[in-house]
């Protein structure tokens, strides 16, 4: 017994003996997707969402999303994200997470969507990974 955890211990980064919890999990994602957007990698970004990603009431979709960091990118656009506390609430298989992310910019691209928004969104695994399925925000500044 004591060999086997002394094994995991030493290899846990590479076999994946300890697995964190699913809230440690869908916090790292949140942190992965806001650096995604600030160096305006959509590949990074589409990694986190799953295929039927879907954002009501906003005038941007999964394709959408995912078009506005490759322009920034390719306009050498600035994105600045500032994440503020993520609050984790556990729903059976599903995972809400709800933050405020304060967004700015030095483009063309990005000054409409300047502010301070509260983000909800829903998270599911698939396969090993967590995946954002659904986000809606409201601007509070």
């Amino acid at each position: 017994m004591g060999f086997a955890w002394l094994v995991c211990a030493a290899l846990a980064g590479l076999s994946g003996c300890h697995r964190s919890p699913p809230e440690q999990q869908v916090r790292k994602a949140i942190e992965q997707a806001a650096e995604a957007a600030r160096s305006r990698d959509a590949g990074a970004l589409d990694d986190l969402l799953t295929a039927d990603f879907t954002m009501p009431d906003s005038a941007l979709d999964r394709a959408r999303l995912l078009a506005l960091l490759r322009v920034a990118r390719l306009r050498n656009e600035k994105v600045s994200v500032l994440l503020g506390p993520i609050d984790i609430e556990t729903r059976g298989e599903r995972i809400v997470a709800r933050f405020t992310v304060t967004l700015g910019g030095g483009g063309r691209l990005i000054p409409q969507r300047l502010g301070v928004y509260r983000v909800e969104s829903a998270w599911r695994r698939e396969g090993g990974d967590w995946r954002c399925y659904h986000a809606q925000w409201e601007r509070t500044l």
